[in-house]
């Protein structure tokens, strides 16, 4: 999707600082954390939301986060909040996303 800023980050038509990347996922850092470390978790194909998104990419997705949350907690971090916005006005950017925020104080 052209005009979907996550499908250009995803296709490389963006720049990004990419974390994590795989055949299905990407993990990036938000250009507007809400914390140091703050990482997105994305689906390369695009789904507006959780609800849009079929199951077999719903998993890869998940288990990307978990591998981002994992590395955050072995580089230090005390805790993890995941996020998740399904629908607006939540929802800002309308391709399912993951926040990743590392808490350590």
């Amino acid at each position: 999707m052209s005009n979907c800023i996550f499908c250009r980050i995803a296709e490389g038509s963006l720049p990004s600082k990419i974390i994590y990347d795989d055949e299905y996922t990407m993990a990036i850092l938000d250009i507007a954390p809400e914390r140091p470390g703050h990482t997105i978790v994305i689906p390369k194909k695009h789904c507006e939301n959780l609800l849009d998104c079929d199951q077999d990419t719903l998993l890869h997705v998940m288990n990307a986060v978990r591998l981002v949350t994992r590395n955050l907690k072995t580089g230090g971090a005390k805790a993890i909040k995941v996020v998740q916005n399904t629908g607006a006005p939540l929802q800002e950017v309308f391709h399912l996303h993951f926040h990743v925020i590392p808490y350590n104080d």
